[in-house]
């Protein structure tokens, strides 16, 4: 019997350090969960895919008029989405009135807006002209240099704050598109070397730091404006500009379309997902920023890809499923910790943001000066008083 109770109290010793060294790596996991698994991170998962399908849906149709129908007219194609936005946001801008109104915004900052839609225009040309000259892989490794641009401009413009864990996770996205295109090359889907890589290769990289220029100008724009006032403005000097460029360097390929009706529906399909994706970025953006829309439209790629098994027959592999979790790890990771926006140097007076306000706070502080009362009493003691 004494041994017995002896072998139970070894086995029950010998459980304790067990449960103790698990209790630990419990509290860990629960921890995990309740900071990965909220609804805040679901939802913005939701919305940054939703945005990759619009970006999946552009590419698909511009791929199919090149390849099925030798169309290569991206300048066409972004002049269509700008009307759209023209007609849509700046007819809404138009019956405003007041200080939304287009012609006190026109009037304010029209050259603000002009800038901002000659990078965003450009943007989207200078990434599809460098197709032209280089490479797929080369396209889709350079195009991230946008990521770390578009921190560096949040830093300094937006004022945002990163800790060490947003940048473990941009790194572990980078892994991820590395991934994918390791995948491309075992498949065969990287194309050949173009005309001049050189060239192709400085054109990525313009054009992804003009789509950093134009997120930053339009989550700050979002965030302390309005969201139609964004997508009016971009419209109307979008489509000034894309139209002036449309002329000088389109006009021909324009002139050999052979038009038919399969031509232009996919042409409507592009002008419709393209007409999405910057309608509803704004809103994705004003939820979290540019920065995490950016990480999450990374898988854009994937979802083009898996339409291309149907489409175009590309070769699968495995890694693409690797590379889309890994994406989707490092965008979680991201999304776990929101940033932190830094304070602006203290002012002495006042606490308002704005010179407009500061003033108004001013003139309040000078009305409100209190009254000074000076009163002698018998004993010729002073008594001050304030109103």
């Amino acid at each position: 019997m004494e041994a017995a109770g002896a072998g139970a109290e070894a086995e029950a010793g010998a459980e304790a350090p067990q449960e103790a060294a698990a209790a630990p790596r419990r509290r860990l996991l629960a921890l995990l969960g309740a900071k990965l698994c909220t609804w805040h991170i679901l939802k913005t998962v939701l919305l940054g895919q939703m945005l990759s399908l619009f970006i999946c849906g552009t590419a698909v149709t511009s791929q199919y008029l090149a390849e099925q129908y030798q169309v290569n007219t991206p300048m066409l194609q972004s002049f269509i989405n700008y009307v759209l936005l023209l007609l849509v946001y700046t007819t809404i801008l138009a019956f405003r009135t007041g200080d939304d109104s287009l012609l006190k915004i026109l009037k304010q900052r029209w050259w603000k807006y002009l800038f901002l839609g000659l990078a965003d225009v450009e943007a989207n040309y200078t990434i599809v002209k460098a197709y032209q000259y280089t490479n797929l892989t080369s396209v889709q490794l350079l195009d991230c240099f946008g990521i770390p641009v578009l921190m560096a401009l949040s830093w300094f413009i937006l004022r945002a704050r990163y800790r060490l864990i947003h940048f473990i996770a941009v790194a572990v996205c980078l892994l991820g598109v590395g991934t994918m295109v390791g995948a491309d090359i075992l498949a065969g889907r990287q194309d050949s070397e173009g005309s001049d890589v050189v060239i192709g290769d400085v054109l990525v990289l313009l054009g992804a730091s003009l789509y950093a220029i134009s997120n930053v100008s339009e989550e700050y724009i979002v965030k302390n404006l309005s969201r139609v006032e964004f997508l009016g403005m971009v419209g109307l000097f979008g489509t000034i500009i894309s139209g002036l460029q449309l002329a000088i360097v389109e006009h021909r390929d324009i002139m050999r379309i052979q038009w038919n009706w399969k031509i232009a529906l996919l042409f409507a399909a592009f002008a419709l997902c393209m007409f999405g994706l910057y309608s509803f970025m704004p809103v994705v953006i004003k939820v979290t920023s540019a920065t995490s829309v950016n990480l999450g439209i990374l898988t854009a790629d994937l979802y083009s890809l898996f339409f291309g098994l149907f489409l175009f027959y590309y070769k699968f592999s495995g890694l693409y499923i690797l590379s889309f979790v890994i994406i989707m790890v490092g965008f979680i990771l991201y999304c776990s910790t929101p940033t932190q926006t830094a304070e602006p140097a203290a002012m002495p007076q006042p606490r308002s943001t704005g010179l407009d306000n500061a003033g108004l706070k001013l003139e309040e502080n000078d009305n409100q000066t209190p009254v000074v009362t000076v009163q002698f009493t018998r004993d010729e003691s002073v008594v001050v008083s304030t109103d």
